[in-house]
């Protein structure tokens, strides 16, 4: 980061809000395609998209040497399932049923790899037909089971990855997954985990993306304020199911093509389709830029969760502690892992500060790399969106409702050392 998207991003969330995006619309539904490799800086990204929460579009230049752009794929471009076999053909694998809905979502099973790519292939020759319906590999975390294969390189602007920074530290799970899928498999409608950004670097294949820039999906709830399963649906032209639908921006479309990515704002609802055999490549993820979009999100799933199981209140005596169980089995984290998330951030910021850049981790392509690689600005950028967003969940009533004696250090504590090694490293 340099000096100047520095001071850009300071004066930015100096007064910022992150319901502030909730207003945000594209003039004409545009999306910037961006085709410079050589001349387009992390710092153009992070000004440019990152603060203002905007989309775009990366072109095939961007992923020209991953391994496996030249590995799976055939020459007429399209996957090559005789590698794929060679190389996975033992792996289980999360498979979904694109013709069946349950709950709001396409249920899954696991699969050996080898018998969906067999699948796969007899659907092709049966003209995307099958009694099994269109199943849809999804959400495979192929890197953290082969990694030692050469698949792919994180783009050095989707590299201030603290979801994936911290899932590495714990050794318990990562946001990093491959999706492959025939002509006609789909995603439904929904928002990324936490609220994250998301990048999606299509292999081979094409896709087509409806994006809603954050607020449009309330236009788009049922009268029982459920978002639809499919935004394309007829039934959402009904008024009484539907009565603010009318209201509602018409969705910014993509076409997205072989080796391009494309890179989902933080809270933007989507709709994906794949109009050819495809394979992406996909991370969740969420910086300084975004935290606090990841903080209010909590605060809402709690609340939602609270409602829920509110007249259980009085007669229950951990009635706050299991409100935290339901919204992590839920979304994946609570309020006291959020904090630690928080604390493992900052505490890689502050050796930084501390210690200097490492050499030697920046020549490897790890999170931990990242940070060095992006320089001491950008590590007091992270620290001073850390120190905001702490603030804020340490002075959250439902948290200090919580036993907080496990955390360590206590959150008065970290927040004294942030502020400490901010102040430090401004002198």
């Amino acid at each position: 980061m340099d000096r100047a998207t520095f001071a850009c991003s300071t004066a930015f969330f100096r007064d910022y809000s992150s319901s502030s995006q909730s207003a945000f619309c594209l003039p004409a539904g545009h999306v910037d395609f961006i085709d410079k490799v050589e001349s387009f800086t992390y710092s153009d990204f992070f000004r440019d998209y990152l603060i203002p929460n905007h989309p775009c579009i990366f072109s095939a230049k961007f992923t020209d040497g991953w391994g496996s752009r030249r590995n799976w794929v055939t020459w007429d471009g399209k996957p090559d399932f005789d590698h794929l076999l060679q190389k996975f053909g033992d792996a289980i694998v999360p498979v979904a049923n694109c013709d069946v809905k349950e709950y709001n979502s396409n249920p899954k099973e696991q699969l050996p790899f080898k018998e969906y790519i067999n699948y796969w292939k007899e659907y092709i020759k049966n003209d995307y037909r099958s009694s099994r319906g269109c199943l849809y590999l999804k959400d495979w975390h192929l890197s953290r089971a082969f990694p030692e294969q050469d698949v792919y390189t994180t783009p050095v602007y989707f590299s201030s990855d603290w979801l994936n920074e911290y899932w590495d530290a714990i050794a318990v799970d990562d946001y990093r997954f491959v999706y492959m899928g025939p002509k006609g498999s789909w995603t439904p409608f929904h928002a990324d985990v936490f609220r994250s950004y998301s990048w999606s670097a299509n292999i081979c294949g094409r896709k087509k993306w409806l994006l809603y820039p954050p607020g449009q999906e309330d236009y788009l709830k049922d009268r029982h304020g459920n978002l639809p399963f499919d935004v394309t649906a007829p039934g959402l032209q009904d008024k009484s199911v539907y009565p603010r639908y009318n209201q509602s921006q018409p969705p910014v479309e993509i076409v997205q093509e072989a080796g391009e990515i494309v890179f989902i704002p933080s809270g933007w609802h989507h709709q994906v389709y794949n109009l050819e055999d495809t394979i992406s490549i996909n991370h969740n993820w969420v910086n300084g830029c975004n935290v606090a979009i990841m903080w209010c999100f909590l605060q809402d799933e709690l609340a939602a969760v609270q409602r829920e199981i509110n007249e259980w209140k009085d007669p229950m005596d951990d009635w706050h502690l299991q409100c935290q169980l339901i919204m992590k089995s839920c979304t994946g984290i609570d309020y006291k892992e959020f904090y630690n998330f928080l604390k493992v951030i900052a505490e890689n910021r502050i050796s930084i500060l501390e210690n200097g850049l490492d050499d030697e981790a920046s020549a490897k392509n790890t999170p931990k790399a990242a940070i060095s690689t992006l320089g001491m600005l950008h590590a007091v950028f992270d620290l001073k969106r850390t120190v905001k967003v702490l603030t804020s969940l340490s002075a959250n009533e439902d948290f200090k409702k919580l036993d907080l004696t496990s955390l360590s250090p206590p959150p008065e504590a970290l927040l004294h050392h942030l502020k400490a090694a901010i102040d430090t490293a401004l002198l």
